[in-house]
């Protein structure tokens, strides 16, 4: 792998390390990790999923998640794209909306309706809509329910980014990069907190 393995760049691993040495346990974890981020945000061919639409989803997920290393990295990701100063402003902007906590939502009349929790439905607010455009506000809005409401997804959802402009595979990377991201937020925070404690 030519690119650096970006959890062990996030995460301040240095070769030889502990951190280094209980990563190379999990060798095929690791490596599965660093070539879902190559696919996702390095790919041979972004199809209809252009990499700054990719950084300005990547900015805002990992932005709800709270200050880290990792928001920070693809806020910077951002801001070296084309168009991404004006960009950068509106995702922060709408991070700040759209910070709540999760999982919530409603179940299926059942056992399990117990645990439903009414929380935010998130959507972009009508300021920063022309400066995102209608593709990347279905984005986001989608983004925001995976994160915080994976459980009222419906179909309805999938038919509002096809009517944005979203194709059926632009939709499946786009959930894979939110899934993705959330995953690299937790095994990165895991392992600075590791870290610290091995300091």
């Amino acid at each position: 792998m030519g690119t650096q393995d970006i959890i062990d760049t996030l995460a301040g691993i240095e070769p030889g390390s502990t951190l280094d040495a209980i990563r190379a346990r999990r060798l095929q974890a690791r490596e599965n990790a660093q070539k879902s981020y190559l696919a996702l945000f390095e790919p041979v061919d972004a199809g209809d999923f252009s990499l700054a639409e990719r950084a300005v989803v990547a900015a805002f997920a990992t932005g709800l998640h709270g200050e880290s290393p990792v928001a920070a990295f693809y806020r910077d990701k951002l801001a070296a794209t084309a168009d991404g100063a004006p960009l950068l402003d509106a995702i922060n902007a709408e991070i700040e909306r759209g910070k709540t906590s999760g999982p919530y939502g409603a179940y299926p009349a059942g056992p399990l309706s117990i645990e439903n929790k009414a929380g935010l439905i998130y959507r972009v607010s009508a300021e920063r809509k022309p400066v995102l455009g209608a593709r990347l506000v279905a984005a986001l809005e989608h983004a925001h329910l995976l994160l915080f409401q994976p459980r009222d997804a419906a179909s309805a959802d999938m038919k509002a980014l096809l009517a944005a402009g979203w194709s059926s595979t632009g939709i499946v990377t786009l959930s894979q990069l939110v899934a993705f991201l959330s995953f690299q937020v937790r095994v990165v925070s895991g392992l600075r907190t590791l870290a610290a404690a091995n300091a």
